[in-house]
């Protein structure tokens, strides 16, 4: 910077200046960071799936306000870094929340600490995967069966044994595999588990192939149409034979854990 020159602000010299301002004396004059008085954050009150840029996301999410809801709502200065935002919920009122936040920012080589209120107003609506399972809606459906029906003579048990197969294939599901599983019925000849998602079902189908190298039998039936285009009901059929299930249930040990009653 050429001898001589200062701040036209505060006076000062040997200081970096942008248009005759110092960075100190831009940032006292500069919004740094900003957010309206108050917001609307829309979530499910089932999975706590949030409603962000026309869809859902984060299904399995707290049902509690983070500082991941609040950010889309900051407006930052363009030659603002923001480095760290927090907040704390100073009050509540029926879906009212106070909150004071603090965003750690850097302006021009310099660091601040910029403290923000809002009024965050939380709007509960059932996301499309919950309304989708409570209206028992379905795309497809993992049968998980023994071996052929007139062979299966104490169909309890059966269902115990597949139980615990469940068991095994849920602790290595995918978190968004587990979401799309609807309902479950007890058969017979074993279970039926209803998806509202074919291709979370058709993961659980292949993990079942590599996990047990059981076969999956693969149908579709037509189950209507969607703008213009015919709509399909997969169903993955597992047949799991006795020698898998032995060697499940060994791993496994002790009285039966009732897997299907407790997931998702």
């Amino acid at each position: 910077m050429p001898a001589g020159e200062f701040c036209v602000v505060c006076g000062r010299t040997g200081r970096p200046l942008s248009d005759g301002v110092c960075a100190e004396c831009a940032a006292d004059r500069t919004t740094l960071v900003s957010v309206p008085e108050q917001v609307e954050v829309v979530l499910c009150p089932q999975c706590g799936a949030r409603w962000s840029r026309g869809r859902w996301t984060r299904s399995g999410a707290s049902t509690v306000l983070s500082s991941e809801d609040l950010e889309p709502f900051l407006t930052v200065h363009p030659e603002v870094g923001v480095r760290r935002l927090r907040w704390e919920e100073r009050s509540h009122r029926a879906s009212i929340r106070e909150l004071a936040g603090e965003a750690d920012v850097r302006f021009r080589g310099l660091e601040r600490t910029v403290p923000l209120t809002l009024r965050a107003r939380v709007v509960a609506r059932t996301c499309t995967d919950c309304g989708r399972r409570s209206g028992r809606y379905y795309t497809a459906v993992i049968q998980l069966r023994g071996e052929a029906a007139p062979r299966t003579r104490q169909p309890k048990e059966l269902r115990r044994r597949l139980d615990r197969v469940w068991d095994a294939l849920w602790a290595e599901a995918r978190a968004d595999w587990r979401t799309a599983v609807g309902w479950r019925e007890e058969l017979k000849e074993g279970w039926d588990v209803f998806f509202s998602d074919t291709l979370a079902a058709r993961s659980v189908a292949r993990l079942a192939k590599q996990r047990f190298g059981v076969g999956v039998i693969e149908s579709a039936s037509l189950f209507g149409r969607k703008n213009g285009v015919d709509v399909y009901r997969v169903t993955f059929c597992l047949r799991f034979p006795p020698a898998v299930l032995d060697a499940v249930d060994r791993h496994a040990g002790g009285p039966p854990a009732g897997a299907l009653e407790r997931y998702p």
